[in-house]
């Protein structure tokens, strides 16, 4: 059978971390690339699932009460300007 290559640039500590897993799985990166090959095309598609990341919690609570400030403004503090906060938040320090 006939080979060709396949260039991919990737960060050099995901090189460096998918090199020392597959190597303790005793593969090389082109075996576990071709296996990956293979299977996508067996399965014809990404052999697994691919989604966003879901927040964890406290990126969740964050973005709670970002829609509950905006959801009911009058109940919040507002400042005319980035120093007038800033000084507030000094004098408190």
């Amino acid at each position: 059978m006939a080979t060709t290559n396949i260039n991919v640039r990737t960060d050099i500590e995901l090189k460096q971390a998918a090199e020392l897993l597959f190597a303790d799985l005793g593969l090389n990166m082109s075996s576990a690339i071709n296996m990956f090959l293979k299977a996508a095309v067996n399965y014809d598609g990404i052999p697994f699932s691919i989604r966003r990341a879901a927040p964890n919690a406290e990126t969740r609570a964050a973005l709670a009460e970002y829609e509950e400030m905006k959801n009911n403004p009058q109940k919040y503090k507002r400042y005319n300007s980035f120093e007038s906060l800033m000084d507030e938040v000094l004098t408190d320090a």
